[in-house]
């Protein structure tokens, strides 16, 4: 895998996208930054990265057996890969399976990665379209590693090291990512939808019981029916009113009971 070390960018993907327009680059090319000053979320958001202590970075990726209606596997399999990796270090550790908490995380819809309620991972993925068919895709993944103090507005990030209380070796924790995302990758050329499906619902946050969201109209509660193939979050109210919402239409509303 070619992995593309750069000390400082503005934004991963947007470097990633301009290399990709030069030349023919290898799918599964990574762009790694030590420092990203405009790294963006889902909502436009900035990703907070203290220099040298995260993981910022793209990988470009050519689903192209893809159709339109089929693009949110996509998300699916990052996300899995994601949570797989970090898992894998939480379930190491002692002190949280001693305190009584489950180490594991959970994949928020779309796909970011959380551990209880406090965000470690934030994904942009971004597509290229031609003719109604995905050409290629750049995948943004911003990783909380070894940050330990957060002074942005953002409401709840935490860090693998805040969990963990030791420093993560980003070099190591970078190779165990890429190959998670690319084995489920594997798993997507290879047409396992349903099986990548149902892994990422059982993964889902809040995937069972009846939670606070917030939409257009105001705070409501539901529970997860479903995500559908093409990325919609499926809601039934504690009305028994079903809801469908796109991205950035919906928001999961945090608080400290969770």
């Amino acid at each position: 895998m070619n992995i593309v070390k750069i000390k400082t960018t503005e934004s991963t993907n947007r470097l990633l996208k301009e290399l990709s327009e030069r030349q023919i680059l290898e799918e599964g090319t990574v762009v790694l930054a030590e420092t990203q000053t405009l790294g963006h979320g889902q909502r436009g958001t900035c990703w907070e990265a203290e220099p040298g202590k995260n993981i910022t970075c793209s990988i470009l990726l050519y689903p192209t057996f893809l159709s339109l209606r089929q693009q949110f596997l996509l998300s699916e399999v990052v996300a899995l890969g994601i949570k797989e990796t970090l898992d894998s270090y939480l379930s190491r550790e002692t002190n949280l399976v001693d305190s009584g908490v489950q180490a594991t995380t959970a994949i928020k819809w779309p796909n970011d990665i959380y551990f209880e309620n406090r965000k470690m991972v934030g994904v942009l993925i971004e597509n290229e379209l031609m003719r109604q068919q995905i050409t290629q895709s750049i995948i943004g993944i911003g990783l909380n590693v070894n940050q330990e103090t957060f002074t942005s507005d953002a409401p709840n990030p935490v860090s693998l090291k805040q969990l963990l209380g030791r420093k993560i070796d980003l070099n190591s924790l970078l190779e165990k990512m890429l190959e998670r995302i690319m084995f489920w990758y594997d798993r997507l050329k290879a047409g396992q939808y349903e099986m990548i499906s149902q892994a990422y619902h059982d993964a889902l946050y809040r995937k069972s019981g009846f939670h606070c969201y917030e939409d257009k109209k105001g705070i409501f509660y539901a529970h997860i029916q479903s995500v559908s193939p093409d990325g919609f979050l499926h809601l039934k109210t504690d009305q028994g009113e079903e809801r469908r919402y796109a991205f950035k239409e919906v928001t999961c509303v945090l608080s400290s009971a969770g």
